[in-house]
């Protein structure tokens, strides 16, 4: 895999209006990392884009500083707009060699489990993504996961049972299951649970017809009382 790069430039001051910014096309961001000076910067908004959605937050990337040092960073974090989706500020994480880093990895599921098209199984997938922890020569952008190993109904593949590439050390319980494949539901066991979730609904239905006969009540006392105070205030 080529090195995916990335051109910055430094910005003197941080403004308290980005506006200007956003219109040339640029986004604001800042460079930090162990034992270093913080860096005001900014990159053009379109090349961000390209390079966040191949390397997202797991990838090394050669941010290139005004056209002239390159530096080994992550992209540590990206703030949005939650109405317009639009970058406002990026944290790009400096390197360091030797030092290891924490960083999450996504799961890539390959392959059809045997026990599912075979046997009509549902699979079931309980993780995304795994935090690891590695150098920063070792660090990969995602760990496969062949499904093809579930063969039976209740079959399961733990992070231990994972090919894990070496010197990846995964921060989680090896014994947790990271994918399985259950027995598809029977007649009997579906029509239970639609018979549980017809008596949830009558029974929220219930409560809710009490709680507004117990309103109703409360709202007649109160003109009750109403009543009273202007009788003796006669």
């Amino acid at each position: 895999m080529d090195t995916i790069q990335l051109a910055a430039q430094t910005r003197e001051k941080v403004s308290k209006k980005s506006s200007s910014l956003f219109k040339e096309g640029f986004v604001p961001g800042v460079l930090y990392g162990h034992k270093i000076k913080n860096q005001l910067l900014k990159v053009d908004k379109k090349d961000f884009e390209d390079v966040y959605k191949e390397a997202g937050e797991s990838t090394l990337i050669d941010l290139g500083i005004d056209s002239q040092n390159k530096v080994k960073v992550l992209i540590h974090k990206v703030q949005t707009d939650m109405l317009t989706e639009k970058y406002l500020h990026i944290d790009f994480y400096q390197i360091k060699k030797g030092e290891k880093i924490t960083v999450k990895a996504a799961i890539d599921f390959i392959n059809e489990p045997p026990a599912v098209k075979n046997e009509g199984g549902v699979l079931i997938k309980n993780y995304d993504e795994l935090e690891i922890k590695c150098l920063p020569e070792d660090l990969i952008h995602d760990i496969k996961v062949d499904l093809s190993k579930l063969e039976n109904l209740e079959d399961s593949i733990r992070i231990a049972d994972m090919d894990i590439p070496k010197g990846i050390e995964v921060l989680a319980d090896s014994k947790n299951v990271v994918a399985a494949v259950a027995a598809p539901r029977t007649a009997e066991e579906l029509e239970e649970l639609e018979e549980k979730v017809e008596e949830k609904v009558e029974g929220v239905e219930v409560e809710k017809e009490k709680e507004k006969e117990e309103d109703e009540k409360e709202d007649k006392e109160k003109e009750k009382e109403k009543g009273s105070k202007k009788e003796r205030g006669k």
